[in-house]
């Protein structure tokens, strides 16, 4: 494994303005969406991202892809930092850090064939002439499953499922060597997402990518994760092993989320996830996003919960940090 992650989050920061008012807007606060995250992905590695909707998880994904600009801190792609790349050294970046969507089928032109949405990623970056790439885009179609005799068909005539498969081959189209995937299979039949999953462990496996998998789905992300980070409202509150977090989650929040897993073993119980108390203006506010967030359903909150927000810190376990006063 390479001593440089393939791609580095370092102290992360998002905001997005709160404002009220409709002749004079004005800004009552923030949504911290992602706040002060830093993560590493690996060589070759599976990170899934975890938690539920709202957490931040997706706009960290953009923030990776530099899809939006960070309010502080920076990316890092093998070791170099995206803020200090020139032109040509961020469009080699986008060449090989690609996305699969949520929605397949709002991903694709429904005026394009899905040969032409395959092969766009290659024109864009100006790979091979045109009957080169032209090969490439039935090559691309049988390695997801596809027949390369439908190549000049419209997305409408393809199922959900075929339809994500004909994402997967635009995003692998410029050999990337890093995949961000923003819950790829929440849209899909249960059948079909096992079928999605095991198509991207098989090419993972094949073509060596590595890939930030976001999701909210925990049985999905135990199958396909080979590390897992778990965010509540914008930051990361605990990062494992796979199979150390399933096995011995150490923050309550993990725990009530994996809790609330749908079981068929008995044994097993449920919480319910209580609301958090909604914050007013301006010093209100503040004062509910000092501190831990967990706060308000933790059954372990203590004085200083409320004051200091924990760092992420290791446990005993190799790789496994969490950001808990109590733990």
């Amino acid at each position: 494994m390479s001593a440089e992650p393939v791609i580095a989050a370092l102290d992360l920061v998002k905001y997005f303005p709160v404002r009220r008012g409709v002749l004079i807007p004005r800004k009552v606060g923030d949504i911290r969406a992602v706040d002060h995250v830093s993560l590493a992905l690996e060589h070759g590695e599976t990170l899934g991202v975890v938690g539920e909707s709202g957490a931040g998880k997706s706009t960290l994904g953009r923030l990776i892809l530099r899809l939006m600009a960070p309010d502080a801190g920076e990316i890092r792609f093998a070791g170099r930092s995206l803020a200090h790349m020139d032109a040509a050294a961020l469009f080699d970046f986008r060449r090989h850090v690609q996305m699969v969507f949520q929605d397949p089928f709002g991903s694709l032109n429904p005026r394009l064939t899905v040969g032409a949405s395959i092969e766009a990623p290659l024109r864009n970056f100006r790979m091979g002439t045109a009957p080169q790439r032209r090969r490439r885009v039935m090559e691309l179609l049988e390695l997801v499953g596809l027949d390369p005799r439908h190549v000049n068909r419209y997305p409408h005539e393809f199922s959900g499922g075929q339809a994500q498969r004909i994402g997967i081959a635009r995003a692998i189209a410029t050999s990337p060597r890093v995949i961000v995937l923003d819950e790829p299979v929440s849209a899909l039949d249960v059948s079909i997402q096992a079928q999605i999953l095991n198509l991207l462990s098989d090419l993972k496996e094949r073509l060596q990518h590595s890939y930030v998998f976001i999701a909210n789905n925990l049985n999905v992300v135990e199958h396909i994760s080979d590390r897992v980070a778990v965010m509540h409202r914008g930051r990361i509150v605990e990062v494992a092993p796979r199979e150390v977090l399933y096995a011995r989650p150490a923050h309550p929040y993990t725990q009530a989320l994996l809790a609330s897993v749908l079981t068929l073993d008995a044994s097993r119980s449920r919480l319910k996830v209580a609301e958090e108390p909604q914050a007013g203006d301006g010093e209100e506010r503040a004062e509910a996003a000092a501190g831990c967030r967990y706060r308000f359903q933790c059954p372990l909150a203590m004085d200083v919960c409320a004051r200091t927000a924990p760092p992420l810190e290791p446990r005993e376990s190799e790789g496994h940090r969490v950001a808990c006063h109590a733990r």
